[in-house]
């Protein structure tokens, strides 16, 4: 009688033992996933990683904070992230035109990545309709501010034709004091700055290279 007793709580106890171990690689699965440092979203956004982080990493799980951030502190590497989610529709239902809104603010606030992603989306039409002349202004912005995506952005679309003969010199400056350690970067940086170089006079050419720091 008092095995069977002994049995018949085992067999009780089982049931609590596995929904107790559920719940546990349940909370695991579900830890808290800190709030991420300014300087650490402004990396991702640089390395377009920011939304591969928030939907396939953190599981989606910081939507609202990241909306606070954005709507309420205006922190302009919250509000292109928030935009860029209501843009692309990653976590949240897909609203193109107020995620635009919230990267334009983002890129008022003077956000190098929100300037460089406006200059080409006006510049292929994308979400919005083309308009270049609108797109050259926000991607020379973004290269002067130091942004090395939009200094060569920059200087393919003014061997395309868009500037003038008159910005040849600063985007010539910007690649050639450009230092990186990615080969390939480092040979389309000479490529473009060549051919630069060869829409210039050759006295501007020497007078610039006397002007570069590194």
């Amino acid at each position: 009688m008092k095995l069977i007793s002994c049995f018949l709580l085992l067999c009780c106890s089982l049931p609590i033992f596995a929904q107790e171990r559920e719940s546990t690689v349940a909370t695991e699965e579900l830890r808290a996933v800190p709030l991420y440092e300014e300087r650490e979203l402004i990396h991702w956004i640089n390395n377009n990683r920011h939304l591969r982080q928030v939907r396939d990493r953190d599981n989606c799980q910081l939507v609202q904070d990241i909306e606070a951030r954005a709507e309420v502190l205006r922190l302009p590497s919250y509000q292109f992230l928030w935009g860029d989610m209501l843009a692309w529709g990653v976590c949240v239902p897909r609203q193109p035109r107020r995620g635009m809104a919230m990267i334009w603010k983002a890129a008022e606030q003077g956000l190098p990545a929100a300037l460089e992603q406006l200059g080409r989306y006006y510049y292929n039409g994308t979400l919005v309709q083309q308009n270049r002349e609108r797109a050259a202004p926000l991607m020379q912005e973004a290269a002067s501010l130091g942004f090395e995506k939009a200094q060569f952005t920059w200087a393919r679309w003014l061997l395309e034709g868009a500037g003038s003969p008159l910005d040849y010199p600063q985007a010539y400056l910007w690649l050639k004091q450009m230092v990186t350690a990615d080969p390939a970067q480092h040979r389309e940086a000479e490529r473009l700055s060549k051919a630069l170089a060869a829409r210039m006079p050759a006295h501007k050419v020497k007078e610039l290279n006397h002007q570069l720091l590194f």
